[in-house]
């Protein structure tokens, strides 16, 4: 594998789980109880709480942004697969498993365009995407954590999740790149 697409998944890598534990905490927040009307109306008045849904929102998109135009198709690539058209490559991640289906995939993505631009105009709209973005967080974890372990497994694979790397005294010693 070219040392160039190593880097960049190792950095995407570390950017993802980044992502996962922000959008977690962040879920947690929001959903200490279920995210109802009543709160979606009075967003205005409790820039508290629009702030938290804000934050949901964006890490929420910006995970699943990150995964799936990101981290898969370079994912692909170091499997010796060819990227393609977003919606091949989620079809290509289901059939390995990456992903649970290209529809939810595609659901989440919808769900995410609809959190985003029905935020100011409709309370209903918005407090219903904001639960169904809720009940997909696992999801979207679950799926970071395969991509993850895939890269781990695949482009280590025979090195048990380590690289030799020559310290200036001559020395070799192993890293893990995705810790």
């Amino acid at each position: 594998m070219e040392p160039k697409i190593l880097l960049r998944l190792q950095f995407l890598v570390r950017v993802v789980r980044k992502e996962c534990k922000h959008l977690n905490t962040t879920d947690q927040r929001l959903f200490g109880g279920l995210f109802t009307l009543e709160q979606a109306t009075r967003l205005e008045e409790d820039p508290d709480l629009a702030e938290r849904v804000e934050a949901f929102v964006g890490r929420f998109g910006r995970l699943q942004d990150t995964m799936g135009d990101k981290l898969l198709p370079l994912l692909l690539t170091s499997l010796g697969e060819k990227p393609s058209a977003a919606i091949d490559n989620l079809d290509r991640a289901e059939c390995l498993g990456l992903i649970k289906s290209a529809d939810e995939w595609m659901t989440m993505r919808n769900l995410r365009n609809q959190m985003v631009h029905e935020y100011i105009e409709d309370p209903v709209i918005l407090s219903s995407a904001l639960q169904t973005g809720h009940a997909f967080v696992p999801t979207l974890i679950a799926a970071a954590n395969k991509m993850i372990a895939e890269i781990t497994r695949a482009v280590l694979g025979v090195m048990q999740n380590a690289i030799k790397t020559e310290r200036p005294n001559g020395c070799l010693r192993i890293v893990n790149p995705f810790v």
